[in-house]
């Protein structure tokens, strides 16, 4: 599907596309990667729109793929700064942006970087925004992962396993409230922005997805506090039906240790995690560094 903007036409990736793309580098998409490839127009687009891509900024795109999203990034006038794993598909995304999306409308706007995300920790353009399907297996660790080393980045909008969409962005109380839920509140608010039907893709998933986005604010504490609230979090949540006392006895030395502790931050021994927002886990640790 095309469509002309300014000074020229981006060609859109359809099913047949992706198809002769995938046959003509031998791809069989692999779970292990989780490679499932975005065949609709009309969905990147909307994703586009979503994240509210801007003419002339900078986004940055995990796991680009064949390049769906990507055209529709460039088709929207940002520069690109794509991060893929697989070498073969960094290779050939050039190719395929310089044929549908020509010149100044495109190639000359993209960075390919060939690296796992997880290693990735530099990035050229100082990005302000990431936008990104993200591979299923990875999705929470390498948005930490980003949100931890890129400060530039303001916002997002990301697709995800329906599942996990709803887990990042719970609110305490929520069944389905946990660790990924409270280490992502840390760098931003989150919100679900609509479901994503399995049979955009290619291969055809056997889950839905969802929009997640975020904004970005100031953490509430320096990285010496996030890495213990962190600790704090994952205690609470491998044993969270357990009160906080006693899931939390592990990494403050005892259950006693622990009760004195939740007491000093002004919150009851017998709390659950699940209970708890990220600064009431924060008072945690500054309980401890009080004392």
């Amino acid at each position: 599907m095309e469509r002309r903007t300014g000074a020229g036409t981006v060609t859109l990736l359809g099913p047949a596309e992706i198809r002769d793309l995938a046959d003509l580098l031998g791809l069989q998409p692999t779970k292990k990667l989780g490679q499932n490839f975005v065949h609709d127009a009309n969905t990147v687009r909307r994703i586009v729109s979503a994240a509210g891509v801007a003419s002339g900024e900078t986004v940055v795109e995990i796991g680009p793929g064949l390049g769906s999203l990507t055209l529709g990034l460039l088709e929207a006038g940002a520069s690109v700064v794509a991060v893929e794993i697989d070498a073969r598909l960094a290779e050939q995304l050039p190719i395929t942006v310089g044929q549908l999306a020509p010149g100044e409308q495109g190639a000359d706007r993209l960075t390919v970087i060939n690296a796992d995300a997880m290693r990735v920790t530099a990035l050229p353009g100082e990005p302000r925004a990431l936008v990104a399907n993200l591979p299923y297996n990875i999705s929470v660790p390498v948005l930490l992962h980003f949100l931890e080393h890129f400060r530039s980045l303001e916002r997002g909008l990301v697709m995800v396993q329906a599942e996990v969409g709803y887990r990042i962005a719970a609110e305490p109380g929520s069944k389905v409230f946990g660790a990924p839920s409270l280490k992502a509140a840390w760098y931003g608010k989150w919100k679900t922005a609509g479901l994503v039907s399995r049979h955009v893709f290619w291969p055809v998933p056997n889950v839905d997805s969802v929009l997640v986005g975020f904004e970005r604010h100031t953490p509430p504490g320096s990285e010496t506090e996030r890495l213990e609230t962190f600790a704090l979090v994952d205690a609470a949540f491998q044993q969270r039906r357990k009160m906080l006392r006693q899931s939390l006895s592990g990494v403050l030395g005892s259950a006693a240790a622990a009760s004195t502790r939740l007491e000093a931050a002004g919150l009851a021994p017998t709390s659950r995690g699940e209970e708890l927002g990220i600064r009431e886990f924060l008072a945690i640790v500054r309980a401890g560094d009080a004392a």
